[in-house]
């Protein structure tokens, strides 16, 4: 069963007010309006899709080569290309 986690976070004064009105305005939870956008913000800012996700990692010889490619970057072999 999953249980819920519970995170504290600290905002000033201000920032606090800006997200009280937005979920006031909203008529929801001051939490799940940081959550709702939180997560929206991390799906915004994906560099690929859950589809696409799916398409690497069942490509076996890409995937081996990804590894093969982190490790040689982590050893500091090869040389970067842009």
């Amino acid at each position: 069963m999953n249980m819920s986690k519970t995170i504290t976070i600290r905002l000033s004064d201000q920032d606090y007010k800006l997200f009280k009105g937005y979920a006031e305005a909203d008529n929801r939870p001051m939490a799940n309006l940081i959550e709702t956008a939180a997560k929206r913000h991390l799906q915004e800012c994906e560099m690929v899709t859950v589809k696409e996700m799916g398409g690497i990692r069942s490509d076996a010889k890409l995937v081996s080569r990804l590894k093969a490619g982190s490790k040689a970057a982590h050893k500091k072999h090869g040389r970067f290309v842009a």
